[in-house]
């Protein structure tokens, strides 16, 4: 399944019964070495299957899993994204806290600041965060809680963190469409300076265990439905 098809579902409200076979077959096919989609450790602590690459549009599959250690964060998990983002929640509940972003008026003293915006400039396996000197002030907002089989969207801009609650395992399918003019912003230390981040895969081994302990956890949390039983003949026996 392509973008488009994805959307098409979560929109027409089909997903909880064609996504989930969808993604337990890609990762089947990538613990088994039968897809070339690499599982990459996110710096927002998740695993990343970059399922589709098109232009404007990406699909991914992002697993919260005890099996791979979080890749280190050199700045903060608040970050706002340059595309619209579209998730259909596989299993688990995740939980997005929306920021309250306040640069420092002239008044204020430089105290007042807590953190800095970064670029965030990507290509392929490297991130490289670029550090603005714009410094701001942040609080929480909004939250939203999202379950197994629900459909979330955030758009582009918009200063968030994710949380997992309820066991801290989770999965998304997470459809992305780049809007014009955004970038991709990260808060993170006042004193850190530009520098680059790699994002690496994790343990061959641990991988595997994870992608396969998410593939049991996506069909029980979306079990086969029985097929209704077959009606009688009109002579009263069952066909």
């Amino acid at each position: 399944m392509r973008y488009e098809d994805i959307r098409r579902e979560i929109d027409a409200g089909t997903a909880a019964r064609t996504l989930p076979a969808w993604a337990g077959g890609v990762l089947d096919d990538v613990a088994a070495g039968r897809s070339p989609v690499p599982a990459l450790r996110h710096p927002l602590g998740f695993v990343c299957l970059p399922v589709e690459r098109d232009g404007d549009f990406g699909v991914c599959l992002h697993i919260w899993t005890p099996e791979v250690s979080p890749a280190p964060s050199t700045t903060s998990l608040v970050h706002c994204h340059s595309w619209d983002l579209l998730s259909f929640v596989l299993y688990g509940t995740v939980r997005n806290v929306r920021m309250d972003i306040r640069a420092n008026a002239g008044e204020e003293s430089a105290e007042d600041a807590t953190q800095q915006i970064f670029e965030v400039v990507s290509q392929g396996d490297v991130d490289e965060l670029r550090a603005t000197g714009r410094a701001v002030r942040y609080a929480p907002g909004p939250s939203s809680a999202h379950r197994t089989g629900e459909s979330y969207t955030l758009p582009a801009g918009v200063f968030h963190t994710t949380l997992i609650e309820d066991g801290k395992e989770a999965a998304t399918v997470a459809l992305g469409r780049q809007t014009p003019g955004g970038g991709d912003l990260s808060l993170g230390p006042l004193d850190t300076p530009t520098h680059r981040v790699h994002r690496a895969r994790s343990d061959h081994a641990d991988t595997v265990r994870a992608l396969r302990r998410s593939a049991r956890s996506i069909a029980s949390a979306h079990p086969p439905r029985a097929s209704a039983p077959s009606a009688p003949d009109p002579a009263g026996k069952a066909r």
